[in-house]
């Protein structure tokens, strides 16, 4: 049997989501970028 029924996530939900992971997720490449940088530095 086929489920037809589509489901719908608001927006909204979406991108809180989306936030909640990325927001911390861009932090933590930002620091390692940086920390990299120190050790290319002359």
């Amino acid at each position: 049997m086929e489920n037809s029924e589509k489901s719908s996530v608001p927006v909204i939900k979406l991108a809180l989501s989306w936030a909640i992971v990325g927001i911390p997720l861009l932090w933590g490449v930002m620091q390692t970028l940086e920390k990299a940088m120190l050790l290319f530095q002359q």
